[in-house]
């Protein structure tokens, strides 16, 4: 039997840089679930996209850290166990993934994959009417390697978000998009410009040097 030593090597070294990862342990601290929420935050803070009152869409949420951060904002002055806002809550908060997701008080949460109708018209349906302030997406393919279909593959679930703004979010909201450097980008780049007022990559220093993984923001729809 052959073992692909190459692969335990990989294995070994992300092993380590993960336990040694500073916002792995920062997460593990302050109670979130993924160190992913310090990406959000670092967005966050740096557009001031997230108030109390709002109404916010959370795209490919599980494991849950940026609802968690989300929840967070919305009832900064209330914490649980575990660093988990508790208690009455300023706002809206519905997360989507094809996932499971452990409740998250006050976050209504939708299991199924949003490239499906049906699920998109729950979606719809418990928006019940109103706009989003905010749509946030960390949504990303299984991804096979091949960088056409891995591109491909991206841009669909993008091109969806962009879409679900275009008929749920207000005018002077934004999206908040999970997308890679490499093929395909500088398309979805123009996507953005073509749909947004505003147009921010931010690549947050939570994200990891290596990871092709940016984020793209719009900011304001434009009447396209």
């Amino acid at each position: 039997m052959k073992i692909n030593t190459k692969s335990k090597k990989v294995n070994k070294a992300w092993l380590a840089d993960h336990i040694n990862d500073p916002y792995v342990k920062m997460a593990q601290r302050e109670g979130y679930r993924a160190r992913a929420a310090y990406k959000l935050k670092e967005i966050d803070e740096a557009l001031q996209l997230v108030r109390p009152g709002q109404v916010v869409v959370d795209l490919g949420a599980a494991p849950g850290a940026w609802s968690q951060y989300l929840r967070r904002r919305f009832a900064p002055k209330t914490a649980g166990a575990g660093g988990a806002a508790v208690g009455e809550l300023q706002g809206t908060i519905i997360a989507l993934d094809i996932l499971p997701f452990e409740p998250i008080e006050g976050v209504y949460f939708i299991q199924g994959d949003f490239r499906e109708d049906a699920v998109l018209a729950q979606l719809a349906e418990t928006l019940a009417g109103r706009q989003a302030d905010l749509v946030v997406s960390d949504m990303a393919p299984n991804l096979s390697g091949i960088e056409s279909a891995d591109a491909a593959r991206i841009a669909h679930l993008v091109e969806l978000a962009v879409e679900f703004c275009g008929a749920h979010l207000k005018p002077s909201g934004a999206l908040v998009c999970k997308v890679f450097h490499g093929s395909g980008y500088s398309q979805l780049v123009e996507l953005f410009k073509k749909h947004f007022r505003v147009v921010k990559p931010i690549k947050p220093k939570a994200s990891r040097d290596r990871s092709s993984e940016t984020f793209l923001v719009g900011l304001g729809l434009k009447n396209v």
